[in-house]
């Protein structure tokens, strides 16, 4: 018996001695278990004590947000969703129109129609700089005609970005929509989405699928068609406050309309979004390339991570025909060949043969601690998802007919040799070399040296080394010795180099394919602090390889970027949104506050404003650094370093 226990009873005995008629055991056994509730609730309110304290922390962001919102005159991000869909609500009639090609935006899916010569886009947003526009509009693009259609129909899915797509061909064609994200016209609130959606292309109606046991909301995910099953791996939430990216996969199985979350062995990749997936469309096989996720190194600082590992999902063992796997696993796999270098924003797009293409992208180099610039590519990759290896696309260029080519040599020669006998013989010679009428792409291997970087090796082509790797009467994929950097060059008759055009360099293109030809549409590029949102649109025969047709032109004089306004971090970082309403005794309070206490460094007579800043850098990074932190407020760097320039200017200009 505890001495505790012991001190009770005799405290007991006492009250029953003194006061006749108690019962001992009965008043012991109440006080207790008195006693025990009372060190419960003490326990409990402790542990209450710290959900009050992140609840009240949590209303009090809440508070601070609604606040920001007014300034800005917008609405909460639900009601902002709510207004978006009631206006669809309206849409009670299917609509078809003609139309001119989307306008500008990104993040949007470009899919092949399951059936038709067609292609179709759904969703995107656009920034100007100043506002976010984003869309719900669904386009069909006619390959042949090379013709846009607008379609509205009823109950469609509310606007957003970065979600995928998926077309099937059962029920008359289906097109199906998961997750995605909406940003408020100042970015300075986000919603993602969950939900499951699918166009009856046949029908011609929006279904939205409740379905329970699905992926939480996310967006930067990926979505492949496996037979029956609909796969969805990674992706990222984040609610301006915090953030989180996911490695766990879901299968949504379009026979009965069931969600099921894998049961899979192996190590998994690691958290991300942005990645390629690609998926063998015979088998229950899918391949997981790169991607970028971030994590958090200590408070407002964070560190990024630019992955290139490759990892292969398939079944667990045997898989009988028409039946789905019970169990999966994850197997690392070895890549080789000419690896794409370290990359974000990769584009991909599946052709026939278990091959994959890949476009473009961004590295982020980092310039100093503070800022970082994006390197971007326009190169072309091709993945031979059998063999995990890697090529680097050589286009060849346009070939020139034979009467043009005997044309130059008359026009060359000045005159004409004996019954054009001997140019048609050197034009055949020539066409024997080039291997007669079998277009073939080319393919070139370069040198992959170490990178110091997750799931790298070094591989490299034996220097002079040529074989085929396939032909299966489609088209034939050559590879060639190691070569330098082939942008914009192709190889022309005879292994000379010739200027072969490239689409412009960017990240986030859309790419599809087909009937053999690869489409690329729009992307994204930085130049210095702004973002172009490009609307081109691009087509690539597979079985020539000779050249990029340009569908619609980038014309960089119509690229969009505004400057008058900022983007939401920004705004906060300026008190609001119309600079004009606030006072300048406003602001000139605003910074006295800020450089409070700090030595400011003198600025030259001579120097000019840039000049000023470039030499103070670092003091005005650390006081924007500071501002941020004491508003507990978590934005970029890039947001840090556009603030610091901005509070050197308004100190200057006083």
């Amino acid at each position: 018996m505890s001495s505790s226990l012991q001190h009770v009873q005799l405290l007991y005995h006492e009250i029953a001695l003194n006061k006749p008629g108690f019962n001992v055991a009965h008043v012991a056994y109440w006080i207790c278990k008195s006693s025990h509730i009372m060190g419960k609730k003490k326990a409990d309110k402790k542990g209450k004590g710290k959900e009050k304290t992140a609840l009240k922390t949590e209303k009090k962001a809440e508070r601070k947000a609604k606040k920001e919102l007014a300034k800005k005159g917008e609405d909460d991000i639900e009601t902002l969703i709510a207004q978006f869909h009631a206006k669809d609500q309206e849409k009670t009639k299917y609509v078809e129109e003609k139309c001119d090609p989307p306008s500008e935006r990104s993040n949007m899916t470009l899919t092949p129609h399951p059936d038709k010569e067609e292609l179709i886009m759904f969703g995107g947003e656009f920034l100007t700089g100043s506002k976010m526009y984003m869309y719900n509009d669904l386009f069909f693009y006619n390959i042949k005609k090379n013709e846009w259609t607008k379609v509205t129909a009823p109950n469609a899915p509310p606007p957003r970005s970065s979600h995928q797509a998926v077309a099937l061909r059962q029920h008359g064609g289906q097109l199906w929509i998961f997750g995605g994200e909406f940003a408020s016209p100042t970015q300075s609130q986000f919603y993602h989405y969950k939900e499951l959606w699918v166009y009856h292309i046949k029908n011609k109606y929006w279904e939205r699928i409740n379905s329970p046991g699905g992926p939480s909301s996310r967006s930067g995910h990926r979505m492949v068609q496996c037979k029956k099953l609909l796969i969805v791996f990674g992706g990222f939430h984040d609610n301006t406050r915090d953030y989180k990216y996911f490695n766990d996969i879901y299968a949504f199985n379009v026979e009965n309309y069931t969600w099921t979350k894998l049961d899979i062995s192996g190590t998994p990749p690691a958290p991300r979004s942005g990645c390629i997936m690609a998926a063998m469309p015979d088998s229950y096989r899918v391949t997981v390339y790169g991607g970028y996720s971030k994590e958090k190194v200590k408070r407002d600082v964070d560190k990024g991570t630019t992955h290139v590992d490759m990892t292969t999902l398939m079944p667990e063992g045997k898989v009988k025909d028409d039946t789905i796997p019970a169990k999966w696993k994850w197997v690392n796999a070895k890549q080789s060949g000419a690896r794409p270098s370290p990359r974000c924003g990769l584009s991909c797009a599946v052709a026939p043969g278990n091959r994959a293409f890949c476009f473009g992208g961004v590295f982020d180099e980092e310039e100093d601690e503070e800022q970082l610039e994006g390197k971007f590519f326009n190169e072309l990759y091709l993945l031979d998802m059998e063999k995990n290896r890697w090529y680097l696309v050589n286009l060849r260029g346009k070939r020139e007919s034979t009467e043009k080519k005997k044309r130059r040599r008359k026009k060359e020669d000045g005159e004409e040799n004996e019954d054009g006998m001997e140019e048609e013989m050197e034009d055949e010679e020539e066409d024997e070399e080039d291997g007669g009428g079998d277009e073939a792409m080319e393919v070139t291997t370069e040198k992959v040296g170490n990178m110091n970087i997750e799931g790298a090796e070094d591989t490299e082509m034996p220097e002079g080394a040529t074989n085929t790797l396939f032909d299966d009467g489609v088209f034939q994929v050559k590879i060639g010795p190691a070569l330098g950097s082939t942008s914009g060059e192709g190889t022309g008759e005879g292994g000379q180099a010739v200027q072969v055009f490239q689409p412009h360099a960017r990240m986030g293109a859309l790419m599809a394919v087909k009937n053999g030809v690869l489409f690329l549409y729009g992307g994204m590029f930085e130049r210095g602090d702004k973002q172009f949102t490009f609307k081109d649109f691009y087509s690539l025969d597979l079985n020539k390889m000779e050249e990029w047709n340009v569908l619609i032109e980038n014309d960089e004089s119509k690229l969009v970027w505004d400057d008058s306004g900022s983007s939401d971090e920004e705004m906060e970082a300026c008190g609001g949104e119309d600079e004009e309403e606030e006072s300048s005794d406003d602001d000139d309070d605003d910074i006295d506050d800020i450089l409070e206490g700090c030595e400011v460094p003198n600025k030259n007579d001579e120097e000019t404003m840039e000049e000023y800043f470039e030499r103070t850098k670092d003091f005005w990074i650390e006081q924007s650094k500071k501002y941020f932190e004491n508003e507990e407020m978590r934005v970029t760097t890039r947001t840090v370093t556009k603030f610091a320039k901005e509070m050197c200017a308004e100190y200057v200009k006083r």
